[in-house]
């Protein structure tokens, strides 16, 4: 690891931001082999186009995109102010309130978690979604691996949803009805107007608020529609992946292990997709992928390679590198990167930097830490973070 460098906003290598946001956004299907690139959005100044990004799988499995720049962003937890300033940090987001993508060619990854713990998460689903959709006029992307909590929400699992969560799933599902069948649009433009739809909410609370047991109950029912398998959320969290390899990094919640890549991590996307969408039922109802979803050791909760070291007996911390190169070697990756156990240190790198940790914990429903973001150019990476509270000066660490 090279020396720390203290960087100012404004020097940071960031592409050039967009000129205008469209007035409706209009998406097409990215999957199955499909390529893209920006000659049909903005013109860029200066020099070629990369080549176009490539993408196979449905949900996205394997995604080969030349000479982009890659910023991966770790556990949100519902909490939209922090998402905004890592998004920032990241130098995909405009930082004038009108959520614009401004990554140019950029490639954003996210690590899931997003669900729970804070009160925006829907807000926040809808801003990833619309900056995919900028993103993808400019040459970039914006993909999203779904973490541990989101497979449980699906589950019907709400024991961590914070009760202004409840709310925002009232007011999206009163609010998305308006739109009857433009589920694409509705959801789209949830981000621009769910902090009106928050105040009014606020504004018309009775005396008891949150002891309203009428108005908790019809947010838990809300969130069950939407949640559950084949519901209206779920389905959009179908659209995501467990597994993503985007060129030659692998990207999940918890951790690949070997087994998981036997198996095959386009057949576990499939079957977790599938899953979500509610169309692989038995007599039983949905069959919940077991492998990807549940047990220690499932993709979205396995935290082997997250554990501290300096708690680590030698012979224990060989075994894990082992096992980490064996699963690298095994899906034709040089490094992975990992969420779901936050990091008091911060981002960070262990076993030779063959895993990267990105959680550090920075929604207010969690540890309210300073974001940070990771950033990889020609397969080297680095960490961006915030050296004050006020996000005006970054600090940048990089590694070969």
């Amino acid at each position: 690891m090279s020396k720390m460098a203290s960087l100012c906003l404004n020097s940071l290598p960031l592409p050039p931001s967009s000129q205008s946001q469209p007035k409706k956004l209009v998406e097409t299907s990215l999957f199955s082999s499909v390529s893209y690139n920006s000659t049909n959005g903005l013109v860029k100044g200066g020099g070629e186009s990369l080549k176009p990004i490539v993408i196979s799988g449905n949900p996205p499995t394997y995604v080969s995109a030349p000479g982009r720049r890659i910023v991966a962003v770790g556990d949100l937890h519902g909490d939209l102010e922090q998402t905004r300033c890592a998004l920032e940090m990241a130098g995909v987001l405009s930082n004038d309130g009108q959520d614009l993508w401004v990554g140019g060619e950029t490639v954003l990854v996210q690590l899931g978690d997003i669900l729970d713990r804070g009160e925006d998460e829907i807000a926040i689903l809808s801003l990833l979604r619309s900056l995919d959709i900028q993103a993808k006029s400019q040459g970039g992307a914006v993909f999203q691996v779904n973490g541990n909590h989101e497979t449980m929400n699906v589950e019907g699992d709400f024991r961590y949803v914070d009760p202004g969560s409840f709310d925002e799933c009232s007011d999206f599902l009163e609010y998305s009805d308006e739109y009857q069948d433009d589920w694409e649009e509705a959801f789209v433009n949830w981000i621009g107007v769910s902090s009106r739809w928050k105040e009014n909410q606020k504004s018309t609370q009775n005396y008891w608020g949150p002891w309203n047991i009428v108005k908790r109950q019809k947010g838990v029912i809300a969130r069950s529609i939407l949640m559950r398998p084949g519901g209206k959320l779920a389905c959009e969290l179908a659209r995501h992946s467990i597994v993503l390899k985007i060129n030659d990094w692998v990207f999940c919640h918890g951790g690949l292990l070997p087994h998981h890549v036997e198996y095959g991590i386009d057949r576990i996307n499939r079957e977790v997709s599938l899953w979500m969408r509610g169309l692989n039922e038995t007599d039983d109802g949905p069959r919940i992928p077991f492998l990807a979803t549940r047990g220690y050791d499932s993709v979205v909760w396995n935290r082997l390679y997250s554990r501290d070291s300096s708690e680590l007996e030698d012979y224990q911390v060989e075994q894990i590198n082992s096992i980490l190169e064996e699963t690298l070697q095994a899906v034709d990756a040089r490094a992975m990167v990992v969420g779901h156990t936050p990091q008091m240190e911060g981002v960070n790198c262990k076993y030779n930097c063959n895993i990267w940790r990105i959680d550090v914990g920075m929604s207010s429903g969690v540890l309210n830490s300073m974001p940070e973001v990771l950033e990889i150019r020609d397969n080297k990476a680095r960490v961006i973070k915030s050296k004050s509270s006020a996000y005006s000066e970054l600090q940048a660490a990089d590694y070969t």
